[in-house]
């Protein structure tokens, strides 16, 4: 009897085993998985200027233009599959790449070692920084007048992170159009963003408007490295893509990009 019961625990021990381990499946997709279907689906944030915005004219992909998108346009036409874009806000752009729902998320995503824990990232393609906004005439000129005051970022951004670390009080919101509204409209005193979309969405509202926004000369943070997101289980697709950056990169075809949208651009360091 002893030895029927052991032999029955083990048999549910195995059995747990095996539900868990095909439960969890392999997660990803494939190199292979992408060919077979025919298409690229990349999970996006279109608030984002220049690497991604809402737009129907030339060049968009399901409504959205931008750096990333032409990039990945190059990489899907590379891979012999159709590009498809998803739009979604920025953290359920990482929920969905941890969840493997999509393929690739591309949103302007800081390679940082506490989002690694839980996706796989490409190569970097770019650098950036994160700047600090502020209202013309304001009392903050540097970092060091942060102490106190009221920030907005991002949810789920390298600058919330920054920010949050710092011990900053913070505001966080879905897209980056809410985040600058609230310091526009007084709710925060200094708004927290990457240095490329800042620029422009910096000129887009001083064009705009009879008041006028400022960015900081002194960054919060410099030397941010820029790459894609991919699942776990993703590394052959991830590898490809690696492989197709490394051209793109070498023979100038993403600093022409960048020019195309009158961005400056700032290549990794190897």
């Amino acid at each position: 009897m002893k030895i029927l019961k052991k032999i029955l625990i083990v048999a549910l021990a195995l059995a747990l085993a095996a539900l868990a381990f095909t439960s969890c499946g392999k997660k990803g997709t494939t190199l292979d998985d992408v060919k077979k279907s025919g298409q690229l689906v990349v999970a996006t944030s279109p608030d984002f200027p220049p690497f991604e915005d809402l737009g129907n004219g030339e060049g968009s992909v399901d409504g959205v233009v931008g750096i990333d998108v032409d990039i990945f346009k190059i990489i899907a036409e590379k891979l012999g599959v159709k590009l498809v874009i998803k739009s979604m806000d920025f953290d359920a752009v990482l929920a969905g790449i941890s969840a493997a729902k999509y393929d690739i998320g591309a949103a302007g995503i800081s390679k940082d070692p506490d989002r690694a824990k839980n996706m796989l990232f490409s190569d970097p393609y770019c650098s950036a920084s994160q700047v600090i906004v502020v209202k013309e005439g304001s009392s903050i000129s540097g970092k060091a007048d942060l102490a106190g005051k009221k920030i907005s970022v991002q949810t789920g951004t390298t600058a919330e992170n920054l920010c949050m670390s710092a011990g900053y009080s913070v505001s966080a919101f879905a897209s980056n159009n809410d985040a600058q509204a609230a310091l526009t409209t007084g709710k925060v005193d200094a708004w927290v963003i990457d240095d490329l979309t800042a620029g422009e969405m910096v000129a887009k509202y001083n064009a705009e408007n009879t008041d006028s926004l400022v960015i900081l000369k002194e960054a919060l943070s410099a030397d941010e490295s820029y790459a894609f997101i991919a699942s776990f289980g993703s590394e052959s697709l991830v590898a490809e893509i690696n492989k197709i950056l490394a051209g793109m990169i070498d023979d100038g075809t993403i600093e022409s990009i960048f020019a195309k949208y009158d961005a400056p651009y700032f290549a990794p360091e190897k």
